[in-house]
């Protein structure tokens, strides 16, 4: 799953949420480091929905426009959780492999 895709469905784990504010709450999420256009935001909520992932909760009009909110489907929850759960593991291992010392090299306050 692609980072996109993970934190759009992280902003709509919490409660249905419009377009805007998903592309704020990605933001919000990736520190300012995904920041997604409108267009490419739809685009994926509609790939999203046709996998099953996402679907429209409501729509409510707001100033003679159609506002649009979106809630995650139990299989975007699960799809979710699994990927939560395979980064968190690429993380552990990474983390681990971080504290191993490296053959041939001198660690902080070792003597040689």
């Amino acid at each position: 799953m692609q980072e996109p895709t993970f934190l759009i469905l992280t902003a709509l784990a919490a409660e249905p949420t419009h377009g805007y504010g998903v592309i704020r709450a990605v933001e919000t999420l990736s520190n300012g480091d995904v920041v997604l256009r409108p267009g490419t935001l739809y685009g994926a909520l509609d790939r999203l929905a046709e996998r099953g992932l996402v679907e429209v909760d409501r729509e409510e009009a707001i100033d003679g426009r159609l506002r649009r909110y979106y809630r995650l489907t139990d299989d975007g929850a699960a799809a979710l959780a699994g990927q939560v759960a395979r980064l968190r593991r690429n993380a552990d291992a990474a983390e681990a492999r971080l504290r191993r010392p490296v053959l041939g090299t001198m660690q902080p306050g070792m003597a040689g």
